[in-house]
């Protein structure tokens, strides 16, 4: 939509048209509420408009990775392999607004620029940068788990005469055909594009700070009787879904490794090795893998014999293979490890010569090697959760800031509210439930819903807001659930890890997905204890 005037009066302002924006679209606009939805890019998407890099993919299977809600949708809206690609998760998600009609409660190419509580009308006062001012009741950021690009604090990146580019703001011009390119970074996003560009550059050098375990992912075309077969049992798979800890349709077992004789270990990780999926291998084949170290330990042992059986170079194979333990996000990928066989692809270990600086013709290492670069890719992650909301002015009750409350490290009362800051329901924010994220989004976003709900009901407009109390709680359950998991021995993005002078603070509720949902039930049912219900009460 276009706003017809500069001002406007809503119920509910919703920021951000990514997956979780486009699900609270639907929930409080059939709520009968008046919402806006505002987003910076031009279009919905959120992460899948920006992230356009090559071989940008889903670690969810294709029939996970949409929304439960639309049964029809579930059966009828094609899919052709297992994960999709970043095109075909824009397509999904600008099919599902054109079919519901959601379109009309979004504006595009609106920059949220600050948020202010207003007290005496007990409503949230918004600017925006293209001079659109905005009054709701209710204030719902959907911000983006992983949105704001990390870039990493490397001397000299000014002086590099070649081309560099971030995955998270890809260049759709870039010619990469018979380049030397360099990449520093190999999460997720490394290993993506890495395996789609091989082929193509000239020469790839990967700058490898920390080697990372990957499994593959399975990524193949489907067979036509594998979609009738998820088509016929779609009502079981989501039982199954909320039911679960991790939401990504694999099983989760109780098994213990160390249970297990040798023989038994290397078949039962051969086999969720030979089906692909990073979560499948983490938690299918054995139940202890996140918090036995012997267990992992023998998981690590398994995923280095890999890299040793299939990357021919030493060298090469020495660099890859990672010394600690196997807790972080897991990773999958499509061909990760057979790349470094082509000639053309190369790894400079930077725990043997790190990194010295940027040069002008690429990058000098420690050991005086100027390696020549045409181009230079970053793919280092994302300042995540927090960082989309720190980088803009968002003020609560008596003009406290978001940046004031999460001096200490980003927390949120069930991942959705902060105390000093009513009416306002965080979406993807910080002590969320570490599973898939589309089920994570829409039981945030039903509980969000809930609470407006509740609101709506109160006399003399009285706000909902968590007291200090009950989000102080809630982060010290996200710390107890962490306790006893290697995940936190482990130097991650997870923590906060990633970014300088960040305080390392579990940003995950480790519970799982099912403990979450019957959390959220629990508050519900008990009348939402954490929320006060006057304004003179505790902050």
């Amino acid at each position: 939509m276009t706003p017809t005037s500069q001002t406007l009066n809503l119920d509910a302002l919703i920021v951000g048209a990514g997956v979780s924006g486009i699900y609270s679209t639907y929930r409080l606009s059939h709520a009968g509420l008046d919402v806006l939805c505002i987003d910076t890019a031009g279009d919905v998407g959120g992460t899948w408009y920006w992230n356009t890099y090559p071989g940008a993919m889903s670690d969810t299977e294709s029939y996970l990775y949409r929304f439960s809600w639309d049964k029809e949708d579930l059966r009828t809206y094609p899919w052709s392999r297992h994960y999709l690609y970043q095109p075909e998760i824009l397509e999904y998600l600008r099919h599902i607004v054109k079919k519901h009609d959601l379109r009309r409660h979004m504006c595009f190419n609106t920059e949220l620029q600050t948020a202010k509580w207003v007290e005496k009308s007990q409503t949230w006062s918004v600017t925006c940068a293209n001079g659109l001012a905005i009054t709701a009741r209710y204030l719902v950021p959907c911000l983006g788990l992983l949105s704001k690009p990390n870039y990493p604090d490397i001397a000299g990146i000014s002086s590099f005469r070649g081309k560099i580019v971030h995955t998270a703001k890809w260049d759709r011009k870039l010619t990469l055909s018979g380049k030397t390119v360099g990449i520093i970074g190999n999460g997720s996003t490394g290993v993506q594009v890495m395996t789609a560009i091989a082929s193509e550059v000239g020469s790839l050098i990967l700058f490898q700070r920390h080697p990372q375990y990957s499994v593959p992912s399975g990524q193949s075309p489907i067979a036509a009787d594998y979609r009738e077969k998820v088509n016929a049992n779609y009502d079981q798979i989501y039982q199954h879904v909320w039911s679960s800890a991790t939401g990504f349709g694999v099983p989760e077992t109780e098994r213990k490794a160390m249970d297990a004789t040798p023989e038994e270990r290397d078949k039962a990780f051969q086999e969720v090795w030979n089906q692909g999926n990073g979560f499948r291998f983490m938690f299918s084949a054995f139940g202890d893998l996140t918090t036995d170290r012997q267990a992992n330990q023998e998981a690590c042992k398994f995923i280095r014999r890999k890299i040793d059986e299939t990357v021919h170079d030493r060298r090469k194979a020495n660099a890859l293979k990672p010394c600690d333990l196997y807790a972080r996000r897991p990773l999958c990928d499509s061909g990760y490890y057979q790349m470094f066989n082509r000639d053309n692809v190369d790894i400079v270990d930077l725990r043997e010569s790190p990194i010295e600086k940027i040069v002008s013709e690429g990058i000098l290492t420690q050991d005086g090697t100027t390696h020549r670069l045409d181009v230079l890719i970053f793919a280092t992650g994302f300042d995540a959760i927090e960082g989309n909301y720190l980088r803009i002015n968002i003020s609560g009750r008596g003009g406290k800031t978001i940046q004031e409350h999460w001096q200490d490290g980003a927390t949120a009362y069930g991942a959705i509210a902060c105390s000093g800051f009513p009416n306002m329901f965080l979406v993807g924010g910080p002590q969320g439930p570490f599973a898939n994220f589309p089920p994570v989004i829409e039981s945030e976003i039903d509980f969000v819903t809930s609470c407006i709900i509740e609101a709506q009901k109160r006399q003399g407009g009285r706000a909902m807001e968590v007291s200090a109390t009950a989000e102080q709680h809630w982060s010290e359950t996200c710390e107890q659930a962490v306790e006893g998991s290697l995940f936190k021995e482990t130097s991650s993005w997870i923590f906060g890890c990633n970014i300088q002078g960040r305080k390392n603070k579990s940003k995950f509720y480790f519970g799982g997905l099912k403990r979450y949902r019957d959390w959220v039930q629990q508050e519900i049912e008990a009348g939402f204890p954490g929320f006060r219900h006057d304004s003179s009460d505790e902050n």
